[in-house]
């Protein structure tokens, strides 16, 4: 999983994650109460204390590990520090945990399976999880032997769980990874889009403008020669650089003219197509006339801020998008459930860009956010 991931701001992604930490929360409380058990059955008091030192630098080394597992936005740095962390607390648990407790409880035996059963919850490679797997089962066999215990009582009870541990938490764990690789896949979705549109329009500019320029150019150049030597010709080779820059001017407005007229009906197929195969169960009501190319034009671009939103920082489940044509005036409202706590990047300009210019042309630009619905409604003139 990339550390490229932003954190995790919408309610359902929240929950998740939530759950999933709750489900290793079991692991680490194993890690935790059966080990325990065999130090407050300890009678020498020196033991009892080294043991409850092994156990709890255990469990906590053992929780930050699998906190790794489930924020990757953290640091590589950061992740590494604590796997080592756990790995230096499994070594030191051995002789800490090893003599402690009677024969008829296995201490060491519970921490070996816990090391065990964490390793398909970790990030870290196979080969080095079934290395770390097989020496912690080795480590149990070899303390039995040390502490005088049943070697095959030590490996049944580390076996049995590591199997818990691991069956317990690696399905959350592999369905929490499959969230964020979605959510990653809305927000790529998203800026692709973007590229791509941008992308289009800059080919169309330098299809345009791209052989008028270098004619321009060219003809600039002959004139700036001629001067000195003929001023007739250099005089027309002037006008004729006029001439052909109003054409290109001409050129390139018409070029943006033809980008601004927009099918607004078009633009809602693609855009419900997008949000409906994310995920997002959409409603549209839009008139059965077609709306003025003005209008459409003004608000195709508030209409893609405002699902580039949805994609990128929200996790709506719905979204409603209302466009109505009432005499003069032509309303699009926006609204899905995604919102939560989020608030807006302080660096993002889109919708207030959006809102100056519909300013601008006497329109208006609108947002809310009620009970967890965030509403954009956008009204220009027909």
């Amino acid at each position: 999983m990339t550390n490229n991931i932003l954190h995790v701001e919408n309610k359902q992604l929240r929950r998740a994650r939530v759950f999933t930490l709750a489900s290793l929360g079991v692991a680490v409380l194993a890690g935790l109460i059966l080990p325990g058990v065999g130090v407050l059955l300890e009678q020498r008091p020196l033991w009892i204390v080294l043991g409850a030192v092994g156990v709890l630098f255990f469990t906590a080394a053992q929780a930050g590990a699998l906190y790794a597992t489930m924020t990757p936005w953290l640091t590589e740095k950061v992740s590494r520090r604590l796997l080592v962390l756990f790995g230096v607390a499994s070594v030191v648990s051995v002789p800490l945990l090893a003599p402690v407790g009677p024969a008829i409880w296995y201490t060491w035996a519970w921490v070996g399976g816990a090391i065990a059963g964490s390793m398909p919850l970790l990030r870290v490679r196979r080969t080095p999880a079934i290395v770390v797997a097989v020496a912690a089962f080795v480590v149990t066999a070899a303390t039995a032997v040390w502490a005088d215990k049943s070697v095959s009582g030590s490996l049944w009870r580390a076996a049995g769980l590591a199997l818990a541990v691991g069956g317990m938490s690696v399905v959350y764990v592999w369905l929490w990874d499959l969230l964020t690789q979605a959510e990653e896949g809305r927000s790529a979705q998203a800026k692709l889009a973007a590229a791509e549109e941008r992308l289009r329009f800059a080919r169309d500019v330098h299809d345009v403008l791209g052989h008028d320029l270098s004619v321009i150019a060219l003809k600039a150049e002959l004139a700036s020669r001629l001067a000195p030597v003929d001023p007739g010709v250099a005089a027309r080779a002037s006008g004729e650089v006029q001439r052909l820059a109003a054409e290109a001017l001409t050129k390139m407005r018409s070029a943006v003219d033809g980008y601004r007229v927009v099918d607004l009906r078009d633009q809602l197929a693609a855009i419900v197509e997008v949000l409906r195969s994310s995920g997002v169960r959409c409603t549209v009501t839009q008139p059965e006339a077609d709306l003025p190319p003005d209008a459409a034009a003004r608000l195709a671009p508030v209409l893609r801020e405002a699902s580039t939103n949805m994609l990128r920082h929200s996790q709506a489940k719905w979204c409603t998008i209302e466009v109505t044509h009432d005499g003069g005036e032509v309303r699009m409202t926006v609204a899905n459930d995604g919102a939560g706590n989020a608030k807006a990047d302080r660096y993002s300009s889109g919708l207030t860009g959006l809102a100056d210019r519909l300013a601008e042309a006497g329109g208006r630009l609108r947002t809310w956010q009620e009970d967890g619905v965030f509403t954009l409604r956008a009204t220009v003139r027909a």
